[in-house]
């Protein structure tokens, strides 16, 4: 497979896996709070990856650890919490589009904040991309009024987090193997998750005998929905440009409306017709190199 060919099956494979997250984020809210799902996702991930990637770490110099903090902190554990309590306030599926504000972001943290360029047509595809992006929240909003659409600047602020977190990798990370970031990003938050999760009540033997299918979810969105999503994702990043590779973020709504129909959450033509302005956004940010 050729890279073009590579980096468009990765870019899909990526869309399907955290397409599918949110639906899991939200059968595994039934028995959890947010901060356990959030800390637990981060504990899981951590325990996967220290078992396939901790061999590479010798190989991460002092200052790459320091971009590596940051990109662990902004890129992984804030957000996931931010999306645990939105997820639980507001249809899983609304909170992936949501999301579809990162490569807006990315785009203007690049240009503002570490000098990549870019073209025309590219934001003019972003702009289309988040005008469906936007279509499909008002409508989300309008078919369920009593959801609290404040939890939207939670993703709003993940999303700003996202873009700072792919610039940074393209722009200091570039040349470290891509499980070696992720694996290095988990070693830093491990601690300040398991220090979250101790502080409340998940401890409880009757508690966690309640939670297991819930457990079970976050197992699955913990392995594939991080661990391995987040190392193509970093993998991606260094094949191509931050645009590209936060472009996914037009494609995850896709999957995740899906699921959130076969969930019984509400859909409508129009949103229907905002996914095919997202895809058009997709089309042309990542026309011609």
């Amino acid at each position: 497979m050729n890279s073009k060919h590579s980096r468009w099956f990765i870019l899909i494979l990526l869309a399907f896996i955290w397409g599918s997250s949110f639906i899991l984020m939200k059968k595994a809210l039934i028995n959890l709070s947010p901060i356990q799902v959030g800390a637990l996702r981060i504990i899981f991930t951590a325990l996967t990856l220290f078992t396939i990637g901790f061999k590479n770490i010798s190989k991460v110099t002092k200052k790459q650890w320091y971009y590596i903090a940051i990109t662990a902190f902004i890129g992984s554990f804030f957000p996931a919490f931010m999306f645990a309590f939105a997820v639980q306030k507001i249809d899983s599926s609304i909170v992936s589009i949501l999301n579809s504000l990162t490569p807006l972001n990315t785009l203007v943290v690049g240009a503002l904040f570490f000098g990549f360029s870019f073209l025309r047509k590219q934001f003019i595809g972003v702009i289309i991309g988040l005008i469906g992006a936007l279509i499909l929240i008002l409508k989300g909003a309008e078919l369920n009024p009593d959801q609290n659409y404040l939890y939207a600047i939670l993703i709003v602020f993940a999303s700003i987090g996202y873009a700072f977190n792919v610039n940074i990798l393209k722009k200091h990370l570039n040349d470290l193997n891509a499980l070696t970031i992720v694996t290095g990003n988990f070693i830093i938050i491990f601690i300040p998750a398991l220090i979250v999760l101790w502080w409340t009540d998940f401890f409880e033997i009757t508690y966690i005998e309640q939670a297991k299918t819930s457990l079970l979810y976050l197992v699955l969105l913990s392995v594939f929905g991080t661990a391995m999503a987040k190392t193509l994702f970093n993998k991606l990043i260094q094949m191509t440009s931050p645009i590209f590779s936060s472009s996914v973020t037009y494609l995850i709504p896709v999957v995740a409306l899906f699921w959130g129909v076969m969930d019984g959450e509400r859909l409508n033509f129009g949103q229907f017709l905002a996914g095919a302005l997202i895809l058009l956004g997709v089309y042309l940010t990542n026309k011609g190199k």
